[in-house]
């Protein structure tokens, strides 16, 4: 619920008011922040029904997607997927989430967009930024060793896509995808 500042934005991005506004917008349309009249954006509270219905959604469409991004990837597709997580182990050391994230984002990215399905990359995407909100909760009391797990789970998808092998592509989505957060929460 904390207030987000138009102008702060635009200074601390280096863009201009106009397109942080047009970006608040975006981030509106899909529930992450909500605009009031005189208070302006503020972050959405983390809903975890929400959050709990995109696991289930990720769970059928993210397995389906990867195994077909497997039979269609080309080899740009499959260098964008298997760099995504480069420099992990580094960002891993240094408790550098942002980094972590923002790997994760052009992993899930490049694997939907292998499909060559601009509509199925954009469903990705959004289920991926609602997942992502749990996930920068859930990350800071991850251990290094689980997010090595992460990572190694994301490269065996890497490697099943670079294969050409939907079958173990839709395993491996499935693994990785994982528990929805009422499994963390108890």
């Amino acid at each position: 619920m904390s207030v987000l500042d138009e102008r702060d934005l635009a200074t601390r991005y280096a863009g201009g008011v106009a397109g942080v506004r047009e970006a608040l917008g975006r981030l509106a349309l899909e529930g992450l922040v909500v605009r009031r009249p005189r208070v302006g954006t503020v972050v959405a509270p983390l809903d975890i029904r929400e959050i709990e219905q995109a696991f289930e959604v990720r769970s059928i469409l993210e397995a389906r997607t990867a195994g077909l991004a497997a039979k269609k990837a080309m080899s740009d597709d499959i260098a964008a997927i298997s760099s995504a997580f480069d420099g992990a182990e580094a960002a891993i050391e240094a408790a550098d989430f942002r980094s972590m994230l923002a790997m994760d984002r052009q992993f899930h990215l490049a694997v939907a967009m292998a499909t060559g399905n601009a509509t199925l990359a954009r469903f990705i995407v959004s289920l991926q930024n609602v997942a992502t909100r749990f996930w920068i909760w859930e990350m800071e009391k991850q251990s290094p060793e689980d997010q090595l797990k992460d990572v190694t789970l994301h490269r065996a998808l890497a490697t099943a896509i670079a294969d050409h092998d939907p079958v173990r592509a839709e395993a491996a989505a499935a693994k990785l995808v994982g528990e929805p957060p009422s499994a963390y929460l108890g």
